[in-house]
């Protein structure tokens, strides 16, 4: 039980070193770069080298996809009389689950290392959604102009017209297959697992040398991620926003149940990959989410808030879930 205690104490030193003025409101970017340039990428490397892998853990990658995706299309067509500003802050944070940042130190913590690698595998299919799926989704199904916060609009609760001219068509369309792109080829941990991935498919292993030169990365990546969760926290700045961290957690809170029961009763594999796949379906909010929330908001602060409150909550799921299948209740 001490494990998840001390990832609680490194989220709240984050947060405290923030409030005292030790980091600034945007130093968390700096640990961002690091994480997902180098620390998360290392991680990755590292399991799959040092782990046994399986080719079939394939299926948890189009599981992963699934969870990623039914709660966002699920928001979209249950929220049509809802203003377009909340609307896209449900989509953006609703669905999309944090895994190389908060759910492989947890997993490496209660399972060991060997743990990570079908977490993994689970991230490849939700990275699709959460690297880029989600966010042009969002932009597109609600009409949202790329590139222009709805809070710098003259009405945030109204979305941008479609062109109707053909060639206005013609370009907005390559312009999105260029976000597309940009999102999955720009991501160091997506390239990562595919470059390994194509490894492991052509049966080819990385020598020791080069393994135990990543070891340093994989044991930065629960500090580093935690420590920067805890940098994202922020106090919400009114009623609205406290309601509008509750309707994610409404959607959330359900869906991360439904899976997790999904990946422990349904998986035909054995209780290790199992568990460690429930773990991942009740993960918070991914940073990326607080990311493009930034960009089609404008408020990363609450999105920050959001992620902070679900990776509490999510700590405590996955602990409970641990324990429970230890004693032999699941």
């Amino acid at each position: 039980m001490l494990q998840p205690i001390a990832l609680l104490c490194i989220i709240l030193a984050g947060y405290l070193f923030k409030r005292r003025g030790l980091f600034g409101q945007r130093d968390y970017r700096v640990l961002q770069v690091a994480l997902f340039d180098l620390v998360l990428p290392g991680a990755i490397v590292y399991s799959f080298a040092r782990n046994p892998h399986d080719i079939s853990l394939l299926w948890l990658s189009a599981f992963g996809f699934i969870v990623a995706f039914i709660p966002v299309a699920t928001i979209f067509l249950s929220t049509r009389r809802t203003p377009v500003a909340q609307r896209a802050f449900l989509m953006l944070n609703g669905s999309g689950l944090n895994i190389g940042c908060f759910c492989f130190p947890v997993v490496q913590v209660f399972l060991g290392t060997q743990a990570v690698v079908p977490a993994a595998m689970f991230d490849i299919g939700n990275c699709i959604m959460v690297a880029a799926g989600t966010n042009v989704m969002t932009q597109t199904l609600l009409h949202i102009e790329p590139g222009k916060p709805l809070t710098r609009s003259d009405s945030p609760t109204m979305s941008f017209t479609p062109p109707t001219d053909r060639d206005a068509r013609r370009l907005h369309r390559r312009a999105l297959r260029r976000t597309v792109l940009r999102g999955f080829v720009g991501s160091v941990p997506f390239d990562t697992y595919v470059v390994m991935i194509a490894l492991t498919a052509a049966g080819i292993s990385l020598p020791g040398w080069l393994t135990d030169l990543f070891a340093p990365f994989a044991n930065a990546n629960a500090l580093v991620s935690m420590l920067m969760v805890g940098m994202l926290m922020d106090l919400p700045e009114s009623r609205a926003d406290v309601v509008a961290v509750l309707r994610v957690l409404a959607w959330r809170l359900p869906f991360a149940l439904l899976f997790a029961w999904c990946a422990w009763t349904l998986l035909p594999f054995d209780a290790t990959v199992r568990e460690a796949t429930m773990m991942c379906c009740l993960a918070p909010i991914a940073v990326f989410s607080t990311l493009f929330t930034d960009e089609v908001l404008g408020n990363a602060r609450l999105a920050g808030f959001s992620l902070s409150v679900t990776a509490v909550i999510s700590l405590g799921l996955m602990t409970g879930a641990h324990q429970l299948i230890a004693a032999g209740v699941l």
